[in-house]
């Protein structure tokens, strides 16, 4: 039995258990966040491929989800979607905008006929909604950018959720930068070459970062829960972007290396092709404008210090 969430007279929800489903909860970011929540007394249920049963709730994401069986949860947390770390073929761009678009819609809409739908669906997105914008800063209110592939895929992404705010659920968007951990995203893959003395910066450089320590990642899907002002797009990086200069130059610092073998732009758009352009080579300086706004502490803001204590583990 789902014990239900109680909105206390500050506008944040009462610290209660709760009965919150997640999907993509064995990524990145869902293997962290489950302990998290159980460790808090909250029953968690996954959904995703596979048979139900066990704490399971069987999905495919291309076909309609039965309303009945995602009624009864306070809380539902979409992290569920096709890795974009790889280069983009046109069958591979299909799946990283189904797995959006299409997964969200077909969750949005069970959610919304369901007999007892949630209170809240935080539902993933990412920081690709702003595209490439050089210098400027970037908050919740600003546009999205143009007309390249992330910023498309996440306009269509957050977009798909529109069924379950109609439906009076309040619905946040979880606008992502690059999640920081050694178990996986982007800083495992530039462990290797950075240890072996072979990294440097990406293109010129400039191009800003929007980062956020995988702790802290968690610790803003959990404020966001339990925090009714939070709504809409939440920008999840740290209050302290850098460049990629700075970030490379740091990294191989902590790790006492060398970084001086950089890589030219024509190589990262030979070697990556679009994923190249616009995630290696764009620039977004993101401000976590509401996380701050509504009282969030970032534990590791620091990117010398979240990098030290991510690495002497």
């Amino acid at each position: 039995m789902a014990i239900c969430l109680g909105i206390g007279e500050t506008g944040r929800v009462d610290s209660m258990p709760a009965k919150v489903l997640v999907s993509g909860s064995s990524g990145l970011i869902g293997s962290a966040l489950l302990p998290a929540l159980k460790a808090s007394g909250d029953e968690v249920v996954c959904l995703g491929r596979g048979q139900s049963g066990n704490g399971r709730i069987g999905w495919d994401p291309a076909r309609p989800l039965a309303s009945e069986s995602v009624s009864g949860f306070d809380a539902v947390i979409h992290l569920a979607g096709e890795s974009v770390a790889s280069r983009w073929t046109e069958s591979k761009k299909k799946a990283i905008r189904d797995s959006r678009a299409l997964g969200t819609r077909h969750l949005a809409e069970g959610l919304a006929r369901a007999a007892s739908p949630p209170r809240v669906l935080i539902s993933a997105s990412a920081i690709g909604f702003y595209g490439d914008r050089d210098d400027e800063i970037l908050r919740e209110d600003s546009a999205s950018g143009g007309s390249g592939f992330l910023p498309e895929v996440c306009r269509q992404w957050e977009a798909a959720a529109d069924p379950a705010v109609q439906a009076g659920i309040r619905t946040a968007f979880l606008r992502t930068g690059i999640v920081l951990s050694a178990e996986g995203g982007a800083l495992k893959q530039l462990l290797l070459p950075f240890r072996m003395g072979l990294g440097g910066k990406i293109g010129t450089g400039r191009q800003w970062m929007s980062w956020i320590d995988l702790h802290d990642e968690i610790g803003a899907i959990r404020h966001i829960l339990t925090n009714e002002s939070l709504r809409g797009p939440i920008n999840s990086v740290s209050p302290q972007p850098v460049t990629n200069a700075q970030f490379t130059k740091t990294l191989a610092s902590v790790l006492s290396r060398p970084a001086i073998f950089p890589m030219p732009a024509f190589a990262a758009r030979s070697v990556f092709g679009q994923m190249g352009d616009e995630i290696l080579l764009a620039s977004q300086r993101v401000e976590p404008a509401k996380l701050t706004a509504s009282g969030y502490i970032f534990q590791k803001p620091d990117l010398r210090k979240a990098l030290e204590d991510i690495l002497k583990k």
